[in-house]
Formats: structure tokens, C-alpha cells, sequence
């Protein structure tokens, strides 16, 4: 199983992240993180990287549900999507896909919620391209 969801946007990165911001709000997620991969690593490591930012998605009753059915999934939360550029005009925009948490997790509850954020997540991704 993959573990992400990806679609291919022929846009910036710049302005596909505030498209994001807006898909991910419109199914319920705040974006609580922002990491500029490129400016850290150019600042702590002097390496050169393309457009990488991490955008930590959460939804707050979806974490709530999680965490009551695993104390230990926080480890695993936010919902991580990246956006990053992919050749001069495109950018990938990538969600890690909910599914994983039940392979990581024996919470039979966990399923629901799982099922539920990986359906907002592709809804939001499915805005984004089309």
C-alpha cells in the first residue's frame, strides 16, 4: 500500500499552497504547522532543495475521535501534506494517506475515523485538480 495520496498541479508552489490551505478548510482542517523545507535546510544545512513546504492539516473532532480510540496516535498526528515543486510550472501535492494509522494501531475504532479522514482528504484533493 502507498502511503500517500499525490495529485499534479500545473501551478506554482507558492500559489498551490494557498490553495491547499483553502481545499483543506473547506473539509474541516486548519492547517496548525507551516515548515519551509527549503528555507530550513538552505539556513541550518546550506543545501539547495526545490519548494518543499509541510503543511500540518488537523481536524479537531477527527483528532479528538483518534486519540480517544488511541492514546498513542497523537505520534502520528497532524495530517501531514506536502506541496512541492515539480519541474518549473507544476507542483505535487501530497496528503499521507489516513489508512496507515490502522496498520500502525490494533484500535478497531480507529477504522471510522481513518475511513473519514481519508475521505476529506481526497475530497480536498479532488477540488484541487479538477
Amino acid at each position: 500500500m502507498s502511503y500517500a495520496m499525490t495529485i499534479r498541479l500545473y501551478a506554482g508552489s507558492t500559489p498551490t499552497v494557498e490553495r491547499v490551505r483553502a481545499a483543506l478548510k473547506d473539509q474541516g482542517f486548519g492547517v496548525l504547522t507551516e515548515i519551509d523545507m527549503r528555507a530550513t535546510l538552505h539556513e541550518k544545512l546550506g543545501v539547495e532543495l526545490e519548494e518543499y513546504v509541510i503543511l500540518g492539516a488537523c481536524n479537531p473532532p477527527l483528532a479528538h475521535r483518534a486519540v480517544q480510540a488511541d492514546r498513542n496516535i497523537g505520534l502520528l498526528l497532524p495530517c501531514n501534506v506536502v506541496v512541492r515543486a515539480d519541474g518549473p510550472d507544476a507542483a505535487l501535492v501530497q496528503a499521507l494517506d489516513p489508512q496507515v494509522l490502522v496498520q500502525l494501531s490494533d484500535a478497531a475504532d480507529l477504522r471510522a475515523v481513518a475511513d473519514e479522514a481519508t475521505r476529506r482528504l481526497r475530497a480536498a484533493l479532488d477540488a484541487l485538480s479538477g
